[in-house]
C-alpha cells in the first residue's frame, strides 16, 4: 500500500480538526434554514437543517433530519472535507439541481469491519482463478472517472459526481487523503490491461470512507471491496464506512452501528 495512505490509516492527518474541536465550535454561529417538524417521526424532537458559512464548523448531527441531512452550504475545500469526515459528515447532492453542497451525517451508520467481510464462493473462485488483478491507489483518476460515467450515471438528472466533487476528491488524493482500488482485466498476447472496476474513498483516522464504486464486468466492484477489506485488516484499519445500507453491501458483511460507537472508533483512530 502507498506509504502516505498507510500513515493516514494509522493516524489523523490534521489533529487540530478533531471531533473534540468540532464539539467546541461556537454554536451561536449556526444559521437555521428552517425547522421541519413534519419530516421526523419523534414528536418530541425539534429538527433543523443548518446553513453553513465561510467558517469551518458543523452542527450537532443529532439536530438533523431522519434521512441524515444536517446542513447545506459551505464549500468543498480540503479543510472542510477533512473536518467533515473526521466527524461522520459527507457531501451528497445533485450538482445540476443544487447550487450548494448538502451535508449528511446519519446517526445509524452502516459499516463493514475488515475482519467481518463476507467472501462468497463466487468471490473465492474469482480470487483463486486470477482472472482479474487488483491494485491499490494506482489509477485514482481512472476509477473516479469510471464511477462518474458507468451506466450513463453522469447524464442522469440526480447525478452527484460532477466536476466540483471530482476536483475536491482529486485534491484530497494529491494530499494522500483519498485513495482508490482498481480491478484490471489482463489482455491477451501481452496487451495493455483494462480497468474494469474499482472504488474510491477517503482514508483518514485508520478508517476508509467509501464514496463510489463501478463495474464494467460482473463482480468487479465486489472484488475491489474484498481487496480493500483484506488490506485494511492487514494494516489495522478500523472500518469501511458505507454511508447507507444496500443489499449489495449487506451481503458482504455490512452492519449498523450507532453514531456514538462510530465516533468513539474514529477518536481511537486519531489517538493512535
Amino acid at each position: 500500500m502507498d506509504n502516505m495512505i498507510i500513515s493516514n490509516l494509522y493516524s489523523a492527518y490534521y489533529p487540530c480538526l478533531s471531533a473534540k474541536a468540532m464539539r467546541r465550535s461556537q454554536y451561536g454561529h449556526w444559521l437555521l434554514l428552517g425547522f421541519l417538524p413534519h419530516c421526523h417521526t419523534d414528536p418530541s424532537k425539534t429538527m433543523a437543517v443548518y446553513r453553513l458559512d465561510d467558517d469551518l464548523w458543523f452542527p450537532d448531527p443529532r439536530e438533523g433530519e431522519d434521512n441524515g441531512l444536517v446542513a447545506v452550504g459551505g464549500d468543498l475545500s480540503a479543510e472542510r472535507l477533512i473536518l467533515a469526515y473526521s466527524n461522520g459528515f459527507f457531501p451528497w447532492f445533485s450538482f445540476r439541481c443544487r447550487k450548494m453542497p448538502h451535508w449528511y451525517c446519519p446517526l445509524d451508520r452502516f459499516v463493514i469491519f475488515p475482519n467481518e467481510i463476507h467472501i462468497s464462493h463466487t468471490m473465492e473462485r474469482l480470487l483463486k482463478q486470477g482472472k482479474y488483478q487488483m491494485s491499490f491507489n494506482r489509477d485514482f483518476d481512472g476509477v473516479i472517472r469510471g464511477c462518474e460515467t458507468v451506466d450513463g450515471r453522469f447524464d442522469m438528472t440526480g447525478a452527484w459526481l460532477g466536476p466540483d466533487i471530482i476536483n475536491a476528491y482529486t485534491r484530497l488524493h494529491q494530499m494522500g487523503l483519498a485513495a482508490s482500488v482498481e480491478v484490471w482485466e489482463p489482455q491477451p498476447q501481452g496487451g495493455e490491461r483494462r480497468l474494469v472496476g474499482g472504488l474510491y474513498g477517503v482514508a483518514l483516522r485508520r478508517a476508509f470512507f467509501g464514496e463510489s464504486m463501478f463495474s464494467l464486468v460482473p463482480n468487479a466492484s465486489k472484488l475491489a471491496l474484498v481487496y480493500l477489506a483484506l488490506l485494511l485488516a492487514e494494516c489495522g484499519g478500523l472500518f469501511i464506512d458505507c454511508q447507507f445500507e444496500t443489499p449489495h453491501l449487506l451481503s458482504m458483511g455490512g452492519r449498523h452501528i450507532p453514531y456514538e460507537q462510530y465516533m468513539a472508533l474514529l477518536d481511537s483512530g486519531e489517538a493512535q
